[in-house]
């Protein structure tokens, strides 16, 4: 990594959220409450769905692989932002900046395929339901979330091949509370405006096509789901909804910052905190934790412990 840097640039200042000392404390204690919830709920999830047997289908096991990720992405830059609000002076190395770029992609990355993998789950079940079982194999999903993780890491490695070599000689200062692309490369020496197109045509042709692809999917199955009025058509629908709504609230943020990454605006600060520290929040929320099955399980997991 150092050999990469081509500068005398070896930290970046970060300026976080706020300049106040009250609204330092305050966030620190409401992120620190914030992400301890975003752990445990999200691990409670997936100690659910692997303990009990009746949450060992498709839908399950690709819903706990994603709140598996959630707590990933929530802890690449989480934990340093809330010990910065007690730091007056909030710096990152170069090798620590890169890494973060690193590993913000690849979870992102990967998010964003298992939402996709999360609605083909559901165009199955629903539209060719009688070929559920023998299309969404153990093998199937299996390959769905590692298919999931290498796109990210091919396409965290995409960004980073032609960052890390850009030469930085001052400004060090990042306006915003954790590292990402469309922050550093406007530190770079140099005319940066083929960079920007290449980040446009990789992280915002990715977002922007996963939320189109999802969009015209859910299209599908809610026009299959309208033909029905079945009980179960009923509860398909409610999970459908809460499908939607995670995937908007994900990918909007994330469109709206890389695919205009030619000017930055205060907002972007705003909505880096909502994909990252919100969102894996809210995804266990409206996923499972309204669901009556995983409810169950969780008493069902809860009264294991008591009597041990």
């Amino acid at each position: 990594m150092d050999q990469g840097n081509k500068s005398g640039v070896t930290e970046f200042i970060l300026h976080g959220l706020s300049g106040s000392q009250e609204l330092q404390l305050f966030y620190f204690v409401f992120f620190t409450l914030f992400y301890f919830s975003i752990v445990l709920g999200n691990l409670l999830i997936v100690l659910t769905v692997i303990s009990e047997p009746a949450l060992h289908t498709p839908m399950y096991f690709l819903l706990s692989n994603l709140s598996f990720i959630d707590v990933c992405l929530s802890t690449f830059a989480t934990p340093k932002m809330i010990i910065d609000f007690l730091m007056e002076h909030k710096t990152i190395s170069f090798e620590g900046y890169m890494t973060q770029i690193f590993f913000l992609h690849v979870f992102a990355g990967g998010e964003m395929m298992l939402l996709v993998a999360m609605a083909y789950d559901r165009y199955v079940a629903i539209c060719r339901p009688l070929y559920y079982v023998s299309i969404m194999s153990l093998r199937k999903c299996t390959s769905l979330v590692v298919g999931s993780w290498l796109v990210g890491v091919f396409h965290s490695v995409s960004q980073l091949i032609f960052t890390v070599n850009l030469p930085f000689c001052g400004p060090n200062k990042v306006d915003s509370f954790f590292c990402d692309l469309p922050l550093v490369i406007k530190l770079a020496c140099i005319n940066t405006f083929t960079l920007e197109v290449l980040m446009l045509s990789d992280s915002g042709l990715m977002a922007m096509s996963s939320f189109v692809l999802l969009l015209i999917s859910y299209t599908v199955i809610l026009v299959t789901v309208r033909r029905h009025s079945s009980a179960g058509m009923a509860k398909a629908r409610a999970t459908l909804t809460a499908h939607i709504t995670v995937v908007t609230l994900f990918f909007a943020p994330c469109i709206f910052i890389y695919a205009w990454p030619f000017s930055s605006l205060p907002v972007d600060k705003v909505l880096s905190i909502f994909y990252t520290v919100f969102t894996p929040l809210l995804n266990p929320m409206i996923y499972t934790l309204r669901n009556k099955e995983v409810i169950s399980a969780m008493q069902k997991l809860r009264s294991r412990q008591v009597c041990f």
